[in-house]
């Protein structure tokens, strides 16, 4: 997939975990889905590259059942968490550092009120138009 490019850094860590997380659950619950993910997969994969990438927490963002601030929608929250509550426990074995380190960030505590424009998005933006 292009769209990594857009993100860096822990972002990027979180779009790679919940990419996994997808990939599994796509496998266990979508017999079609053989190496790659089926397209309504793909298109959940899409919509949390978007809100990763316009996160308003940026690169101190908290992981998502600690945040504050709810951006996905209610019917995309409910298939997250869908996944996640599948997922989260198989990650171990194909994935056992990135399980790890999500674990662990989910022991941070969730900031308060985000800064202003401080999203992946707002962050690119600003550095185009100073160029």
């Amino acid at each position: 997939m292009a769209f990594e490019q857009l993100l860096s850094g822990k972002l990027l860590r979180e779009f790679e975990t919940i990419s996994a997380m997808v990939k599994i659950y796509c496998k266990a619950h979508h017999k079609d889905a053989s190496a790659h993910p089926c397209v309504e997969c793909d298109d959940f994969i899409e919509y949390a590259h978007t809100r990763l990438d316009r996160c308003p927490y940026g690169q101190e963002k908290p992981t998502c059942n600690k945040c504050p601030v709810h951006c996905y929608k209610p019917h995309m929250k409910a298939k997250a968490r869908e996944i996640m509550i599948f997922a989260g426990p198989r990650m171990l074995l194909p994935h056992p550092i990135m399980a790890i380190r999500h674990l662990m960030s989910e022991r941070k505590p969730a900031q308060g009120k985000p800064p202003k424009a401080h999203s992946n998005r707002h962050q690119r933006i600003s550095i185009s138009n100073q160029d």
